[in-house]
């Protein structure tokens, strides 16, 4: 057997099992080991195990994969190695030791009490296991059909002591067979067929709240077995008054009650004994719980209600917690939809601070456009010119801004605007910024070739790049915010890019400054004059097509053999 040990000699040490073939690493549900951490790829690596060699692969992970802190894209792993996925880290095992070492009793008993040190495989700390698995108890093994005479309660007659015992363990796994999420209609009946196994009743409703009305609606519905299926209709009076005064109902014949005396409901279905109980999970009444009988008077005891009660307390909770359950699954929908707005690296900051205030940074800023897109779009189709988009954004932002841990600041039609230094910040963002727009006209090539397989407009995009000093934050009203980048940086950036020429990348003198040692091929433009600077600026073209695509994870950017040219 083979291992790995999540935070290993930590408090929250974990050992998960590999299995033979693939096992995947990543933040998603759906791996092998699925670990929650923002700095794990929702994919990031996988562990391929086979009869000769364990091997470990970089699935082009955002934050990498290294093995005894060197970055990997794949390895074969020894037994030790520490592998770090993000600021996840892993310990490769190949068994972990289940018997404790041979001691003599003295040094048993003081290492059940002595922290463990660095070395000490985790089962040797183990003092004692137990089984999670649920109860093989049910029930039905403590029902019995008839009950007691003077309870409605199926408790088999026992002594008075052992029948409370009973009633406990029978409440503990009403709980435990209601702690599981499900679907709030069907938990309703789940709860309705416990009450009707337990305890002999004629009918037994749930009426929850509306959050709206702040009535009681009849939410589910449960009839012992002879009860014909229209005779539905409960008290509202009863209901009611539980639901107003928080307090549990008992009534002995309701047909005598005079606080009834106007309800319908209870004259014409000789409504006799019956029960509500309000369902409280907290401090306030969300619905009601009611049972009755047609027939009999006065067969509901105290203990019935106190039972009923304890039972009612379960199902509140059970209820809430599923309405909650459902609340943050309508959230995290929404909020899933909502967060789409922003860039991950927005997001993140978003995530450790609550709020992005304003500051000071300097940024390397791309903006990329399309060319003669106006001439082009007005031979198309307006859904058509949208697929085209979705399709290019895909590629250029989805494959390559966010590879290259960028910030993609906004779309402006057929344009987007990019940087990167803000909200996180490199040393190597200009780098990063170069080779994503490298990458970006390689793409465009390929995308090309593709479409015009498809009977589809080839494009051709051209790029500006500016480095400088901006403002950074959230910009807009406490409603309605953007992240966003002001300053001379950003509108510069857009000159530039209105300079370059179809197929071209061209960036500013600032840009120059911070990649100059690593030699790549630039063209020293004329100095050309740009709207809203006094000075003409100058600019380099960048010859890009004699340059490879990367598309590989970055890393450092500066000793990777592109940059050494």
């Amino acid at each position: 057997m083979f291992y790995l040990i999540y935070a290993p000699n930590t408090p929250q040490e974990k050992a998960h099992q590999l299995m033979f073939g693939v096992n995947t690493i990543g933040r998603c549900t759906d791996n092998t080991i699925a670990i929650a951490d923002e700095s794990l790829s929702r994919y990031h690596a996988e562990i391929t195990v086979t009869n000769d060699r364990l091997m470990i692969k970089d699935l082009q992970s955002l934050n990498h994969t290294f093995v005894n802190q060197v970055k990997i894209d794949q390895s074969e792993l020894q037994n030790g190695d520490l592998i770090n996925c993000g600021n996840v880290e892993l310990k490769f095992v190949q068994k972990i030791n289940t018997t404790p070492k041979t001691a003599d009793k003295a040094s048993s008993q003081q290492a059940t009490v002595s922290e463990p040190d660095d070395q000490t495989p985790i089962a040797e700390t183990i003092i004692k296991q137990f089984s999670t698995e649920p109860s093989r108890f049910k029930i039905q093994d403590l029902l019995d059909a008839p009950g007691r005479s003077d309870s409605l309660l199926r408790i088999s007659e026992r002594a008075s002591n052992q029948r409370n015992v009973d009633k406990l363990k029978i409440l503990l796994e009403v709980s435990k067979l209601l702690s599981s999420p499900e679907e709030p209609d069907r938990l309703l009946e789940k709860i309705l067929d416990l009450l009707l196994e337990i305890i002999n009743v004629d009918r037994a409703f749930i009426l929850l709240v509306n959050e709206t009305t702040k009535q009681l609606e009849q939410k589910a519905v449960k009839l012992r077995v002879g009860i014909p299926h229209e005779n539905q209709i409960y008290s509202k009076n009863i209901t009611n008054l539980v639901y107003k005064n928080g307090n549990a109902i008992l009534t002995r014949d309701a047909c005598r009650d005079h606080r009834f005396n106007e309800s319908e409901s209870i004259f014409v279905q000789t409504i006799r004994a019956s029960i509500c109980i309000p369902l409280k999970p907290r401090e306030e009444v969300i619905g009601v719980l009611y049972v009755d009988n047609l027939s009999m008077s006065n067969v509901y005891s105290d203990e019935d209600v106190d039972f009923l009660t304890g039972l009612a307390n379960q199902a509140a909770i059970a209820i809430d917690n599923a309405n909650l359950y459902k609340k943050i699954e309508a959230e995290a929908i929404i909020r899933n939809k909502l967060e789409r707005f922003f860039p991950e690296p927005v997001r993140k900051k978003l995530r450790e601070e609550g709020n992005l205030g304003i500051v000071d940074t300097e940024v390397t800023a791309l903006f990329a456009d399309i060319s003669n897109f106006t001439k082009m779009s007005s031979t198309m189709q307006p859904r058509q010119v949208i697929e085209m988009l979705n399709e290019y954004f895909e590629v250029i932002v989805e494959e390559i801004v966010f590879r290259y841990e960028g910030t993609l600041e906004k779309y402006i039609g057929d344009a987007l605007f990019a940087i990167w230094g803000a909200p996180y910040s490199k040393s190597d963002d200009p780098q990063r910024a170069i080779q994503a727009a490298i990458d970006m006209q390689w793409a465009v090539r390929r995308l090309n070739q593709k479409w015009v397989q498809q009977g589809k407009q080839p494009i051709q995009i051209h790029i500006g790049l500016n480095t400088g000093k901006v403002a950074a934050g959230n910009i807009g009203s406490e409603k309605l915010i953007q992240y966003a980048t002001i300053g001379d940086t950003t509108n510069v950036t857009s000159r530039i890019c209105n300079v370059a020429q179809a197929g071209e990348i061209v960036i500013s003198q600032t840009t120059f400054d911070q990649i100059k040692n690593l030699n790549w091929p630039l063209e020293k433009m004329p100095l050309v004059e740009v709207k809203g600077q006094d000075k003409p600026l100058q600019l380099y073209r960048l010859m890009w097509n004699l340059l490879p695509s990367q598309f590989s994870p970055v890393g450092d950017l500066a000793n990777s053999a592109i940059f050494q040219r």
